[in-house]
């Protein structure tokens, strides 16, 4: 029996980061040629490690035009879903 528990411990210790709270409300990336809104319920199903440190969401390396480009636009292009011309994420104030 203890090997039971043991085992539903070490699965919910795995599992933990998982449901780590994502922010409810999008956030925004600011740009030059405008302000990125990005939705993290919309990207519930991408591996959290893509664009974070590690899967409870740890911190995102700063984002400049050719990471940001690398790590958004070229997804959204090879899965084909969301955005991916300019203005379509770029919105000015």
């Amino acid at each position: 029996m203890k090997l039971v528990y043991a085992a539903v411990a070490a699965m919910m210790f795995v599992a933990a980061p998982a449901f780590a709270a994502a922010p409810a409300a999008p956030i925004s990336l600011n740009a030059k040629n405008g302000a990125v809104s990005f939705d993290h319920s919309k990207h519930a199903k991408v591996d959290c490690t893509k664009c974070h440190a590690d899967a409870a969401g740890g911190k995102l390396a700063p984002l400049g035009k050719e990471k940001g480009h690398a790590m958004c636009l070229d997804c959204h292009k090879a899965e084909a879903k969301g955005p991916s011309k300019c203005n379509e994420c770029h919105k000015k104030a």
